[in-house]
């Protein structure tokens, strides 16, 4: 080698070798997962032991929020590190609801898009729900390659998408689990030699729910949510084992959360409320930290966080720095998942209800600003008589048709009958049956100030508002990234 061509040779290795070591991501959202739908959140009904070894291997948190009890609001704040209402996304993109031009605005950066400059490669396996328009595609947001649905599993037209095009449809649902994993672990061997951010929103539990023939157990007919958690537990245990023997353990953080609380079926390990309600049972979700030498083993965090500060913390511990020209109400929270006693940069956290804020979280303390939503278990009768217009046909929706059913109540119901201004002490009575604010009317008036100013806030913002409202839900027809074709009327 020449002289010249040596010394060039030398000084890249040198800037390489002076570069930091940044770390892997890998970012797990389930879909409508429980706070009591693992076993080591108390769960009884089935063992997940990959999940219960990952928090037992980590840090596990039991007071950590999401910002609404539904799907798209949450993930926009878990792109972003803000509140819903500041990107305009309190309501969910629904192709079959006439919701199509709903979507993350090109304004708003995403954690992709802040580890891109980084040199993260990067890719989204699952479900995205963030606009399914060409202008909202994951590729279009700072990742490299998308394979998934575009939106919930149970919104027609149900399809697989590769990118901006249409590979499978219909899609057989069983088999989703496997299949991102398989598509996960693919992506990771790819990348071994670079840093990567893995953005895995699984489909599972959301309706609906399907497991593999490995999993799937016919024979008890009333189990299937159990099939698929066991499932979704398997296959974590798969990916985290793949990144061990690829030699990446030690330099790749897993967090494994969910985007709120359960649907039918599920468990809020006695949580009032459920997804759709601003009771915990509907905001309050599991979440589990892993990195060996950086996270201790068997930590339990039970300070205050949520799916807003996972955009600041993963910004930081990838030596990134998140965006200065726009609020950011996350925090970076890894102090927390590394330090045993540290307390929560979060004086306050808030979750909203539709276009507005509902409630306030302090400390222990919760308040209800508006109302909670009223809820009542249905009878086995009732039950029985429930139709779901999304529930599977086996034509355009396959998956098991013994889904689970609304007489399966996933949280606690009973408690003081709901009304404005309600206020909890979460340590003492978790399921929030007590209203206390006539006792503590000074934790009322703090909480009620620090969330009108927040509502102040939130009032000057418009919200994005679906283009067909009260349409209905139509039956489309897939195969394209197409959001107009129906069927052809029966003869």
């Amino acid at each position: 080698m020449k002289r010249r061509s040596f010394l060039v040779s030398l000084a890249g290795a040198l800037a390489r070798a002076q570069q930091p070591v940044r770390p892997n991501i890998v970012l797990i959202l389930a879909d409508d997962l429980g706070y009591g739908d693992l076993s080591c959140y108390g769960n009884t009904r089935h063992k997940t032991p990959r999940l219960d070894r990952m928090a037992a291997e980590g840090v596990k948190f039991t007071n950590f929020y999401t910002p609404m009890p539904f799907c798209a609001p949450t993930r926009a704040s878990l792109m972003t590190g803000r509140y819903p209402f500041r990107s305009g996304m309190s309501s969910n993109p629904a192709p079959d609801g006439g919701a199509n031009n709903i979507g993350l605005p090109d304004s708003e950066v995403t954690l992709a898009q802040a580890l891109k400059p980084l040199g993260y490669a990067t890719m989204c396996i699952g479900k995205w729900h963030l606009g399914h328009l060409p202008q909202f595609l994951p590729t279009r947001r700072g990742f490299d390659e998308y394979f998934g649905i575009l939106y919930s599993n149970d919104m027609r037209p149900v399809q697989l998408v590769h990118n901006d095009k249409v590979v499978e449809y219909p899609v057989v649902q069983a088999t989703l689990t496997r299949r991102y994993t398989d598509r996960a672990i693919e992506f990771i061997e790819k990348n071994r030699s670079k840093p990567f951010f893995l953005y895995l929103p699984h489909a599972m539990p959301h309706k609906p729910l399907a497991a593999s023939e490995d999993f799937y157990t016919p024979d008890t007919r009333g189990d299937l949510y159990s099939d698929v958690m066991r499932e979704l537990d398997f296959h974590v245990g798969r990916l985290l084992d793949r990144i061990k023997e690829l030699g990446l353990e030690e330099n790749t953080l897993v967090i494994f959360t969910s985007d709120n609380g359960p649907y039918y079926g599920g468990s809020t390990s006695g949580l009032r409320g459920m997804k759709g309600t601003q009771w915990d049972g509907g905001v309050r979700v599991p979440m589990i930290a892993r990195w060996p030498g950086k996270i201790p083993a068997g930590l339990v965090c039970h300070e205050i966080a949520g799916i807003i500060d996972l955009f600041p913390t993963v910004c930081g511990v990838a030596g990134g720095k998140v965006p200065t020209d726009r609020v950011i109400d996350g925090r970076d929270i890894f102090p927390l998942m590394r330090t045993p006693g540290a307390k929560s940069p979060h004086e306050f956290l808030f979750a909203m209800a539709g276009a507005h804020l509902a409630i306030v979280r302090s400390g222990k303390w919760k308040l209800h600003y508006q109302a909670p939503v009223r809820q009542r278990r249905m009878t086995e009768e009732e039950a029985a008589k429930w139709v779901d217009p999304r529930g599977p046909d086996g034509v355009t929706i396959l998956a098991p048709y013994e889904q689970a059913r609304p007489d399966q109540y996933p949280g606690a119901y009973a408690g003081d009958q709901p009304k404005p201004m309600m206020l909890f002490d979460l340590e003492a009575d978790p399921a929030e049956t007590r209203d206390v604010a006539a006792e503590h009317p000074d934790v009322v008036a703090r909480l009620k100030a620090a969330f009108e100013e927040m509502q102040a806030e939130a009032a000057k913002i418009p919200q994005q508002k679906p283009e067909r409202p009260g349409s209905g839900i139509k039956r489309l027809k897939g195969g394209q990234l197409r959001y107009d074709l129906e069927p052809n009327p029966p003869r």
